[in-house]
């Protein structure tokens, strides 16, 4: 098997179980492995560390699957991975107000550059990096053993493949192709989805345990869903009594998709309000009427899909937060979230605390949001901690 030699002293974080070595830590490789090939990792002094996959292309040069020298990488390796993850989930699997939720959450769960959610009885996959790529196959085989779906979908329509020296990839791997709209339920709640092109894997799933966190603030209230998508905040507001609820969303497909989802949860789509419309525009409006509301959700896309982009997100960041203050009655609750892994807790939050000075407002936080349960965060690897939110009340 070929290997990868690091340089002296660079053996630390592969000592502390961190999953990926950079190409600078990297001296030499040793025996001419293709890109996804399963290589042995040593230090500079020879001594084995761990076992992984190897991109040339990337930065990072090889993406950990083993520390464990009697565990090797075939067949049996990723069906036992595979189950680890799966049973991790069992409590969801077995709770049937849930159908939609992670599987497989890379490089947490062990699995570098996979992904696997469930949708009823359809799996969608991201096979992101070329190590997950390369071994596609038993991994496939092994949910398709293990899980017995109706059909299993790739949504490997993202940009970090190309980084890996891959194309991005959508469609049917195994089983039936999956319906226009899928319905699927979530703590209760009923939804459609669209896993041939919504956003993600057609679904925010990271977001279900901070929707859930939503519905005792709605009780009576009017509540505006900025960056509405498909309307999931809007249903759980409802559901905790929300008066009406206003949905902003650049997308007119999604937007519909929302009026399906409200309708399909018994509510009169006449109560409410639509506006398909960039929100920072919408927002400004809003301000110039004189509009207020009682709850404002931002759940905004990755405004920083790198670190070379945190300074303009930042101030994108703080550009809406300041519109929802200014646009929340005294005693309102602004639901707040960050989806770019790039800005961190600490940055978001001071920037959410600028919004508020250039306000005007006085706040409090009153709870953090985070990913969900099945979007776990490794203690060796904090780079999977890409969910961040505040729970903001204006005094």
């Amino acid at each position: 098997m070929a290997r990868v030699w690091l340089k002296p002293g660079r053996e630390r974080s592969v000592l502390r179980r961190h999953p990926w070595i950079f190409s600078g830590a990297v001296a030499r490789v040793e025996g001419g492995p293709a890109d996804g090939e399963v290589v042995e990792v040593c230090d500079a002094g020879g001594n084995w560390l761990a076992r992984g996959t190897f991109s040339r292309r990337s930065q990072i040069t090889v993406r950990i699957l083993t520390w464990d020298p009697d565990e090797h990488v075939d067949g049996p390796f990723w069906r036992a991975r595979l189950e680890r993850a799966i049973a991790a989930r069992q409590s969801l699997a077995d709770d049937p107000a849930t159908t939609a939720y992670r599987l497989i959450h890379a490089e947490s769960d062990g699995l570098p550059g996979l992904v696997v959610d469930r949708y009823g009885d359809f799996l969608v996959v991201q096979f992101l990096t070329v190590g997950a790529e390369h071994h596609r196959e038993p991994i496939l085989d092994s949910l398709s053993d293990l899980l017995a779906p109706r059909g299993i979908f790739e949504r490997s329509d993202v940009e970090v493949r190309e980084k890996e020296g891959l194309s991005q990839r959508v469609g049917r791997l195994r089983g039936e192709e999956p319906p226009p709209l899928l319905e699927v339920w979530e703590n209760g709640h009923r939804f459609w989805v669209d896993l041939r092109s919504g956003q993600k894997t057609g679904f925010y799933l990271d977001q279900r345990e901070n929707r859930a966190r939503l519905v005792p603030f709605c009780a009576g209230a009017e509540v505006l869903d900025g960056f509405a998508y498909t309307g999931a905040f809007a249903v759980y507001a409802l559901a905790g009594g929300a008066a009406r609820v206003t949905l902003v969303e650049a997308s007119g497909v999604a937007l519909g998709t929302a009026r399906q989802n409200l309708a399909l949860n018994g509510h009169n789509l006449g109560a409410h309000e639509f506006v398909e419309g960039n929100l920072f525009r919408v927002l400004r409006a809003f301000l110039a009427e004189g509009r207020t509301f009682d709850v404002v959700v931002l759940d905004p896309p990755k405004f920083a899909p790198a670190a070379k982009d945190v300074q303009r997100a930042a101030r994108a960041y703080k550009d809406i937060n300041l519109l929802a203050f200014r646009l929340l009655r005294p005693g309102g609750v602004l639901f707040t979230t960050s989806c770019s892994g790039a800005v961190g807790p600490d940055l978001f939050q001071k920037i959410v605390f600028g919004a508020a000075l250039d306000a005007g407002r006085e706040a409090q936080i009153i709870g953090y949001l985070h990913q969900a349960a099945d979007h776990p965060v490794a203690l060796t690897f904090p780079e999977g901690a890409y969910l961040k939110g505040l729970i903001c009340r204006v005094l």
